[in-house]
């Protein structure tokens, strides 16, 4: 082993490690549930809330260990020379040799992903009374995704390997604005073409609900184009809202489960939140963030594609773009690993501000609060999550944070 491998089997080892230790501690956490929490699950809800947590925190270490320990029989027993010799045999050229590749390589971790996806669907979210997907659904949603990701992926990924194998130092900038292109176009086609090959949107029937969030719209300027509501209830119990698309494209998406179970003044402080995303610009703040991350990964995997010992450190004989590619999102795992905690914090801030944005611009903190106790309770989810978790995994900051942050701009006087 050469340094390079050192390198990324300690960054596996620590990462795996990390989790699991966050995890452990995320656990004993759980039972705790802070004062301020105590009138939210009832003693019965609390521990069914405790089990929840238990079985998905034990399913994903051991999903993650045995995860971790295939990898690294097939890394030490030399399954990428083994993959490269196979997809050679093919002589099919350099392009499609890679897709072959990748597609082995995917359907691998598929066919690995798939009995925790049933276990997970069909025992522990059925045994917490929040699955409502039947076979047939979870089967026709699994090859709907494996059909959309050829159709969109395959063609990426075969201009990424052909740029980097035929367009020299520029391959980077083109293969840059290519992907670009692609994430932009992605808000376009997904909710409009994608989504509904899923789930079914229909539009918000006429009434009290919606007379309120289209006066809500105006009063802050937001250009609201369409209002949905999603079939949510078909895979779950659980309630969301989101917000999809830009221009004309753009449209709000309320879960059926979120309509039907909370007040109209509790929908309309979730929509608040959401428009806030908007208004703040944090959803064009993302994209132009993972616009830059990404042009940095493809100058890095410039770099790496001719870089022996990142190949050596595989055992492979060759320089190849695929494998070079491959070899490179392993190299990179420790600084994606440490760029999360800065992302993570960054989201969990803008979740304050938008939240911050609905109180001002609504006037309905409590429903605000009562709308999260609700969406909180219903998922089971842990009230007291340990810092560390929070820092490695919450996109968004724990429940009682955010009531006291709501609580606070709620007695603010108006400005």
């Amino acid at each position: 082993m050469n340094l390079i491998a050192w390198i990324i089997l300690l960054a596996l080892l620590t990462q795996t490690l990390t989790h699991m230790v966050a995890d452990a501690l995320n656990l004993r956490g759980a039972e705790v549930i802070p004062p301020e929490l105590d009138d939210l699950y009832s003693p019965e809800e609390g521990q069914k809330a405790k089990a929840y947590l238990k079985a998905r925190t034990q399913m994903g270490w051991f999903q993650s260990l045995l995860s971790l320990s295939l990898f690294l029989l097939f890394w030490f027993f030399q399954g990428f020379p083994f993959l490269d010799r196979l997809v050679r045999a093919l002589n099919v050229g350099p392009v499609l040799t890679g897709l072959a590749a990748f597609a082995l390589l995917g359907a691998l971790k598929s066919l690995f992903g798939l009995p925790f996806d049933l276990y997970g669907t069909f025992v522990i979210e059925e045994r917490f009374g929040f699955n409502r997907t039947t076979l047939k659904t979870f089967v026709l949603d699994r090859i709907k995704g494996l059909l959309v990701g050829l159709a969109i992926g395959a063609p990426l990924l075969a201009g990424i390997l052909a740029f980097f194998q035929h367009a020299g130092d520029t391959a980077w900038l083109i293969c840059w604005a290519v992907v670009t292109l692609f994430m932009l176009g992605v808000n376009i086609i997904v909710p409009t073409w994608i989504m509904p090959l899923f789930n079914t949107f229909t539009p918000l029937e006429e009434g009290d609900l919606k007379s309120r969030i289209v006066a809500y719209a105006d009063t802050i300027g937001f250009p609201l184009q369409k209002i949905f509501v999603m079939d949510g209830s078909r895979r779950s119990t659980k309630a969301n809202a989101f917000f999809s698309g830009f221009g004309k494209f753009r449209r709000i998406v309320l879960y059926d489960t979120l309509v039907n179970n909370q007040s109209a003044d509790e929908v309309l402080a979730v929509l608040a939140h959401e428009m806030g995303h908007f208004k703040l610009r944090h959803i064009r703040n993302g994209l132009l963030i993972a616009i830059a991350h990404t042009g940095v990964l493809f100058y890095l995997l410039s770099l790496a594609l001719s870089f022996r010992p990142l190949h050596d450190a595989f055992f492979m004989p060759t320089i190849e773009v695929y494998t070079g590619l491959i070899f490179f999102s392993l190299l990179y795992t420790p600084v994606e690993f440490l760029l999360g905690f800065p992302l993570q914090a960054w989201s969990r801030a803008n979740e304050y501000q938008a939240d911050a944005y609905a109180v001002r611009t609504s006037g309905l903190s409590g429903a605000l609060v009562s709308s999260l106790k609700a969406l909180h309770k219903t998922s089971l989810s842990n009230l007291n999550p340990h810092p560390l978790h929070v820092a490695l995994n919450h996109s968004h900051p724990p429940l009682l944070q955010r009531i006291r942050q709501i609580q606070r701009e709620g007695q603010k006087p108006p400005s």
